[in-house]
């Protein structure tokens, strides 16, 4: 019988927090001997209160700590909360040789923040530039149940290997992207993700395969707007 988990499936469902939440600012969370991983709590967060979630992973040969950057000011100052996970190897593994331990260590740090903060079940997103965008692809539309967006910046590919759900997905790619070309990556996801009937917006700017942060902040909005919510 297959087993779901090597199509990235993420087993998760929301509940009540039930522990001691953390104090706001910048935390290791203490579940890994080995590349733990990084949560930003921004001021004023209730933790009782749903508030929105966001994963950001990392590029190849890449951390949380160089990654941290690129999203960090943007949770604290819209109040989200964004967990920053490491590959146990140089880069994901579902790029090295399919889901294994990157997946199962997801799952235990996602259930980790939910014992300790309530969680917005419409604003849930993954998201990741380069590696980190291609997992986030992948894994992401694999556990649309729970991942209600997906935000991939620079991302070399997207490999379905599993389906769930209909996250928004929003795609940025710069034309002169020396690692991962325009015309097979970007456009290619873009493409293929829209001919499956998500709903996507694709970006695509004049720039290299490097983060930019008027994309980065057009994401933010993407992620914490859309869809509008119905009035009254």
């Amino acid at each position: 019988m297959f087993d779901p988990k090597l199509s990235g499936r993420i087993f998760f469902t929301h509940r009540t927090p039930t522990k001691e939440p953390l104090p706001p600012g910048l935390h290791k969370i203490g579940l890994f001997e080995e590349r733990d991983y990084y949560l930003v709590v921004p001021e004023g967060l209730d933790p009782r209160k749903p508030a929105p979630f966001m994963i950001m992973f990392h590029g190849g040969g890449g951390s949380a700590e160089r990654i941290m950057p690129v999203m960090k000011g943007h949770a604290e100052k819209e109040g989200f909360l964004l967990l920053v996970p490491q590959s146990l190897l140089p880069t994901w593994d579902i790029v090295i040789a399919g889901n294994g331990p990157d997946r199962e260590r997801i799952e235990t740090a996602i259930h980790w923040v939910a014992d300790r903060y309530a969680l917005r079940p419409n604003k849930f997103a993954f998201a990741g530039h380069s590696d980190g965008g291609s997992y986030s692809l992948s894994n992401g539309v694999a556990n649309g149940d729970f991942v209600t967006h997906i935000l991939a910046f620079s991302a070399g590919f997207f490999t379905p290997l599993h389906q769930e759900g209909a996250p928004y997905i929003f795609i940025a790619h710069g034309s002169k992207d020396e690692k991962t070309p325009v015309e097979t990556a970007g456009r290619a996801s873009a493409t293929k993700l829209k001919a499956a009937g998500y709903d996507v917006t694709y970006i695509e700017y004049d720039g290299p395969h490097a983060s930019q942060p008027h994309i980065v902040a057009a994401a933010v909005r993407y992620f914490l707007n859309y869809p509008k919510e119905p009035q009254g």
